[in-house]
């Protein structure tokens, strides 16, 4: 049985690698087997910062640099992505779910289906309230959208439940759901979903 292949993109600074490091240790507690691959333009940052975290042994962090427009690497031709998450597998024997995590990139930021089984979208509040009724396509075709650091709205001027439920309305009821990656808050419920949807177990 191969991984299953999640996809997180989304703006600089929206929380995408936040999000995994608050993940990586609710899923080792569940007991799912996880792997992780970063895509920067020309460094191994986001990798490091993971390898450095000690949340997972270094070699299940693999680093694949865009050298390009990031979204280029994981839509147009994800092949080294592809390569990297074989790899993963067969180094790592029953691995459950590899996150596969796009470079910063903006609104029209998407996963091939031919890379990824599954994929979320990562806003933040601080971006602005009026990012979902830009309607990219990272915002409407995603299968989960997270707005991020929901704590901020009160300091940027932003109504978050009004912009949680324009997300909401955008999305046609598509999911979302709203995090406070710093503080943890949110993320099981992300998880659990990808359990449901993608994991089933």
């Amino acid at each position: 049985m191969t991984a299953a292949r999640v996809g997180i993109g989304g703006p600089v600074g929206s929380g995408k690698t936040a999000l995994i490091e608050v993940m990586l240790a609710k899923l080792a507690k569940a007991g799912i087997d996880t792997a992780v691959i970063t895509n920067d333009l020309v460094t191994d940052e986001d990798a490091e910062r993971l390898r450095k975290g000690g949340l997972l042994a270094a070699d299940r962090v693999r680093a694949v640099q865009a050298g390009a427009c990031p979204h280029t690497v994981i839509r147009e031709d994800p092949t080294l992505n592809m390569a990297a998450a074989d790899r993963l597998e067969s180094d790592f024997p029953g691995l459950d779910l590899i996150l596969i995590e796009s470079g910063g990139d903006n609104l029209a930021s998407t996963f091939s289906p031919d890379l990824v089984d599954f994929w979320m979208f990562v806003i933040d509040v601080a971006g602005g309230d009026d990012i979902p009724r830009k309607k990219g396509p990272g915002i409407l075709q995603a299968n989960l959208l997270v707005i991020n650091k929901a704590d901020l709205a009160p300091h940027v001027g932003v109504d978050f439940p009004k912009m949680l439920a324009e997300a909401v309305q955008v999305r046609g009821g598509g999911a979302v759901l709203p995090t406070i990656c710093r503080k943890g808050d949110g993320v099981d419920e992300v998880i659990a979903h990808l359990r449901r949807e993608v994991l089933f177990k």
